[in-house]
């Protein structure tokens, strides 16, 4: 009788795993952040950024309608999107940039290289080129600036470094001089990057708040203890998704919509990042 009831249990925690995986793999959730700072001005208390990040190219529902109905929910002020917008190993320029082309109609769309554009060498050419067709803003180690009743927020946009050196070594000090060089004011800045692993070189560089994505949330996320492995921080990553603070920065990872090498999360479900700024005077 309970050996019975051990192999009932067992079945049953079987089948809830197994519906929560498959859940977790074909729907899009919704995470939201709030980012105070004394810097946001008064104008901007309540500016709301959509974050899109490691699309790889995935697809929920028809033309992604899931993904655009959950944005259009939220009503963003902008849409940041992360880098990895497609995927280098099953390239789908002509989806991403539908995506896009319905997201501008939402907000103002910010764009930033991931490593897998930066994989695509000769094509992301024609991918960039389709984006700013649509309207898409393409960031390339670039600021911005958002005006609202003569205050201002910048928003700047890095290059993922795999464009300039693949050797990680290097990674930290490219990103460092491509921050110097946009020469950024005091104002109150949001900084897209797809890398949340050289969280230090933003720290350095005095950046208030930066969206990034690349970690796919470690992939397989354990409760209380987080993801398993992230690309370039390896097992057990320490930014791997969510809000960190260190100093006067906060950086906001978002875990991705898609996948790539791995085709499979497991409570790791995909997620659209919404951040909110909070002006606190």
């Amino acid at each position: 009788m309970k050996r019975k009831m051990r192999l009932s249990i067992f079945l049953l925690l079987a089948i809830f795993f197994t519906l929560w995986t498959i859940w977790g793999n074909l729907t899009v959730g919704v995470t939201r952040y709030s980012v105070g700072s004394s810097k946001v001005p008064e104008s901007f208390d309540g500016f709301k950024v959509a974050v899109i990040s490691d699309l790889h190219n995935a697809e929920f529902g028809k033309d992604n309608s899931d993904i655009v109905k959950k944005v259009k929910q939220q009503n963003p002020d902008i849409i940041a999107i992360t880098g990895d917008f497609v995927d280098s190993n099953k390239t789908d320029i002509d989806l991403a940039v539908s995506l896009a082309k319905q997201l501008v109609e939402i907000a103002p769309c910010y764009y930033v290289i991931g490593n897998h554009e930066v994989w695509l060498f000769n094509r992301y050419e024609e991918l960039q080129q389709k984006l700013l067709d649509v309207g898409v803003i393409v960031l390339r180690n670039e600021v911005v600036e958002i005006k609202r009743n003569d205050e201002i927020i910048q928003i700047a946009g890095l290059d993922d470094p795999d464009y300039y050196n693949p050797d990680i070594y290097y990674h930290e000090g490219i990103l460092d001089k491509h921050l110097k060089e946009m020469n950024l004011t005091d104002d109150y800045c949001i900084l897209l990057s797809h890398r949340p692993e050289t969280f230090s070189v933003y720290v350095e560089n005095n950046i208030d708040l930066v969206l990034a994505g690349h970690a796919h949330g470690g992939q397989f996320r354990i409760p209380f203890v987080g993801g398993y492995y992230a690309p370039n921080q390896g097992k057990w990553p320490k930014y791997d998704a969510g809000k960190f603070t260190e100093e006067f920065t906060t950086m906001v990872v978002s875990r991705g919509i898609g996948n790539s090498i791995v085709p499979i999360r497991i409570n790791n479900r995909p997620e659209i990042v919404i951040v909110e700024l909070v002006s606190r005077k």
